[in-house]
């Protein structure tokens, strides 16, 4: 079975490399305005599924990987700055304070109805940072295409006081080992088919708890 990242985001498929599984990436077409009033957690985890859709239905047998990352801090959101001054103004705005990066992962495949999401949330606390520091930051990693203005697997650790989450990588753009997404690494890593059938291994949410498993997936199993 095909794996395929609905992204074209170099930082998802650096993270996804991880497993050792080959994949393949294709950006999705899809519009990621926010609806009116909707909170960050939300248009996370329908946008994650909205690229995750689409990219399975051009590929229906594929198992199709979409995942989206919002920042919020307070009840504003936080896009990528795409700038210099934009980045400036963001970590001024963020200085001192604590920014919540919510992000949104579904693993789709249209063929076999399967549809699980799942939404990680990772909280980060700012120092009270100088315009010197924020400036000497910007021009070292120019993180201009990250949303939050800054890269935590670089020297943007250097802007935080203390983080709180059960998973980093999510604050990369991909969660691996949360408690979603650590069931799909189990999946994806060991081949995604099980070697005595030949059914496809998926995630299953338990409609009661909220909480993943892996199960094989038949054709009588109920769409998500």
């Amino acid at each position: 079975m095909d794996l395929i990242l609905a992204s074209s985001s170099p930082y998802r498929q650096r993270l996804l490399r991880r497993l050792g599984q080959p994949f393949d990436a294709i950006a999705p077409d899809v519009n990621e305005k926010a609806l009116p009033n909707e909170p960050a957690r939300d248009l996370a985890a329908r946008l994650a599924a909205d690229k995750a859709r689409a990219v399975s239905r051009q590929f229906p047998s594929a198992l199709v990987i979409g995942s989206d990352q919002v920042a919020a801090l307070g009840d504003s959101l936080l896009g990528k700055p795409g700038n210099h001054p934009a980045a400036c103004e963001q970590l001024q705005r963020c200085s001192g304070r604590e920014v919540v990066f919510y992000t949104g992962l579904t693993v789709a495949c249209e063929e076999k109805g399967l549809l699980n999401r799942h939404v990680e949330p990772f909280t980060v606390h700012f120092r009270t940072l100088s315009e010197r520091a924020i400036e000497n930051y910007l021009r070292r990693e120019q993180p201009y295409d990250c949303a939050g203005s800054f890269k935590c697997e670089g020297l943007g650790i250097t802007l935080f006081e203390r983080l709180n989450g059960d998973d980093p990588t999510s604050l990369e753009g991909l969660p691996l080992i949360s408690a979603g997404a650590d069931k799909a690494c189990e999946v994806l890593a060991s081949g995604c088919l099980t070697p005595d059938t030949g059914s496809l291994s998926y995630i299953a949410t338990n409609p009661t708890s909220g909480s993943v498993f892996d199960s094989p997936l038949t054709g009588t199993d109920l769409k998500n």
